[in-house]
């Protein structure tokens, strides 16, 4: 199937086309008719899957025969989570309505809000908002709702996750009951379902993947490691594999701080990004890495889901992460588009809880890998004395 088979205006085509763009996949083959047709949506799909063109797209051309949005009001609302998926979000609807008449905003906390404010004066087609944030600019009167078209909720899952249910009902208070509203989320949780049934009217449910399921692309492997020697190990790894690009998760800020000196101090350019940096710091790191000046970016889970990076080859789990569904998300950072992907998991035996939940919901066992050099370690709690040839 082609994107003008799925009724696109030519224009959004043409724009398609300078983006390279060729065939829509699963998820944008099955959304992309049912927006168009102007029905409410739940999609689950895995990250990397086209999700955001999967919405953006259809309401583009939705957008353009409509009136054009008044002073201090929007005509679409997409919600996110995070400040980085908010700017990745950004960057797809700009390269996509590119030659459009159709303007749109990024706004997030962590930065000025007069600028925002200013922004939104003429009013704005698509305004891309973190919830936080667009209360703010509510109270202080700088955005209105009362033609609002189309609402998205984007990665639904993460904003539970992240406690933001509260933000979403006041927004939806906020917003006209005559709307359409998308839901997007790599999972279907109870709680999903149970926030949907009070926004969403006879919503079409689409799947283009299994449940939780990790992207087909995507090498995952395994090895076994003793707590002090995690990072001579991870040191090896970054030698061995010899990319511009590495992507390390550590389970926390602490962690992810120490990695950066550590790193540093053995010759590699590194930078964290999680919660505790400013916004500043952490669109400064996410641009370093991706034009590499900084070739290993040290990531928690807060910011998984907006790191979007073109043909990223490696992701690396220094640390598994204590919820197994975020360890889907991790990986999904590498093997986007069908490109093929490698992650790699360190696991201490103080972990072993962590693997087999993650085994579990992903359904398969991960491969485990010896490296040369370290001792074989035995994740139930003892490790194996070392041969004759480990210790020398």
């Amino acid at each position: 199937m082609t994107f003008s088979e799925l009724g696109l205006y030519p224009e959004t085509i043409a724009a398609l086309t300078r983006q390279g763009y060729t065939e829509p996949t699963p998820i944008q083959e099955q959304s992309i008719p049912t927006i168009l047709a102007g029905k409410d949506l739940m999609a689950a799909a895995q990250t990397g899957t086209g999700k955001t063109a999967g919405f953006t797209l259809p309401i583009l051309d939705r957008l353009k025969s409509n009136e054009r949005a008044k002073a201090n009001t929007a005509r679409a609302l997409i919600l996110t989570p995070t400040r980085e998926l908010a700017a990745q979000v950004g960057e797809s609807v700009a390269n996509l309505s590119a030659g459009q008449p159709l303007n749109y905003a990024v706004v997030f906390g962590g930065v000025k809000i007069n600028p925002q404010m200013m922004k939104l004066r003429k009013g704005v087609d698509i305004l891309i908002a973190t919830p936080g944030r667009l209360l703010d600019l509510y109270t202080q009167n700088a955005i209105r709702f009362p033609k609002l078209e189309v609402l998205v909720i984007d990665e639904a899952d993460r904003m539970l996750d992240m406690g933001f249910i509260h933000d979403i009902k006041k927004i939806i208070k906020l917003l006209p009951a005559k709307r359409q509203t998308l839901m997007f989320s790599a999972t279907f949780s109870d709680g999903i379902r149970t926030l949907a049934k009070g926004l969403l009217k006879s919503p079409v449910e689409i799947s283009v993947a299994p449940p939780n399921a990790a992207a087909e692309p995507i090498e995952q492997t395994m090895y076994a490691v003793q707590k002090s020697e995690k990072l001579r190990m991870l040191l090896r790894l970054l030698h061995s594999l010899n990319e511009p690009q590495v992507l390390v998760f550590s389970r926390t800020k602490q962690g992810a701080n120490r990695l950066v000196k550590q790193l540093d101090k053995a010759g590699f350019s590194a930078a964290a990004i999680h919660s505790a940096k400013s916004q500043g710091a952490r669109t400064r790191a996410l641009a370093e890495f991706k034009s590499g000046k900084v070739q290993v970016l040290i990531a928690t889970d807060i910011v998984a889901r907006g790191i979007d990076i073109e043909k990223l080859p490696y992701v690396i789990n220094y640390d598994l992460p204590q919820v197994a569904e975020d360890y889907v998300h991790r990986i999904g950072r590498t093997g986007r588009a069908g490109q093929v992907g490698h992650a790699i998991s360190l696991v201490t035996d103080e972990e072993l809880a962590f693997l087999k939940a993650i085994e579990k919901l992903i359904g398969q066992p991960i491969e485990q890998r010896k490296l040369e050099g370290f001792a074989d370690v035995e994740l139930n709690g003892t490790t194996p004395a070392p041969t004759k040839s480990q210790r020398s």
